[in-house]
């Protein structure tokens, strides 16, 4: 039998691997990801410092604290579902 790990214990890590004029490059686990700076403006003119602080708050769910931003890999893979919406 499998024993599972503590609720909310973080078991894999994620990683800004690149970051170039097109957009950033994340590994999550086994799943590499793009993030374009035309979906995901909000990296465009960050520092860089400020992009590699990313942390993995739940399976599959980034923050970036000093940029206030969070997405999930389903909006990093597919982000013409959540089209962006100014309010």
């Amino acid at each position: 039998m499998m024993s599972l790990q503590s609720l909310g214990e973080n078991i894999s890590e994620v990683e800004v691997t690149n970051i170039s004029n097109h957009g950033i490059w994340l590994l999550a686990g086994d799943k590499e990801l793009f993030m374009s700076y035309d979906d995901f403006p909000w990296f465009k003119d960050a520092p860089v410092g400020k992009i590699f602080n990313v942390k993995e708050l739940s399976l599959e769910h980034f923050y970036w604290p000093d940029l206030d931003v969070d997405l999930g890999v389903e909006s990093i893979e597919h982000p013409e579902r959540f089209p962006l919406k100014s309010v």
